[in-house]
């Protein structure tokens, strides 16, 4: 597994479906996972953000609140890591860990976008 694919795992891991950012289908369905994609070798500590997106009728944020709470945990204080070909990836919590946000367009849509560092530890 390449660098791109343990990124690609990570996020998916939370039960939703994940997408690269610039990467997302037109007919995707929420809630789902978007993610920046910046590859880098060790030393570096690229900055990276995740938005989940949810569909809500009511005023409930509970289900999006609930899996920025679970990532959260997973991720903890010392981080967590995705093994790949000659390498791990680190992901640690950036600052802030996550902002709720609206859409403009329509207040139904929910996200919350999630701040972490990455390393990749290889060249």
């Amino acid at each position: 597994m390449n660098k791109q694919a343990a990124l690609n795992k990570f996020w998916s891991s939370f039960g939703l479906v994940a997408y690269e950012q610039n990467n997302v289908p037109f007919d995707v369905i929420m809630p789902y996972i978007t993610y920046s994609e910046s590859i880098g070798s060790i030393g570096d500590n690229p900055t990276l953000t995740a938005s989940l997106w949810y569909f809500i009728e009511d005023e409930s944020r509970n289900d999006i609140t609930d899996k920025t709470n679970e990532i959260a945990d997973y991720i903890g204080l010392g981080g967590a890591t995705v093994h790949y070909d000659d390498g791990l990836l680190w992901i640690k919590k950036g600052t802030p860990f996550a902002q709720a946000m609206d859409d403009p367009e329509d207040k139904r849509i929910k996200r919350m976008v999630l701040n972490v560092s990455a390393e990749y530890l290889s060249r």
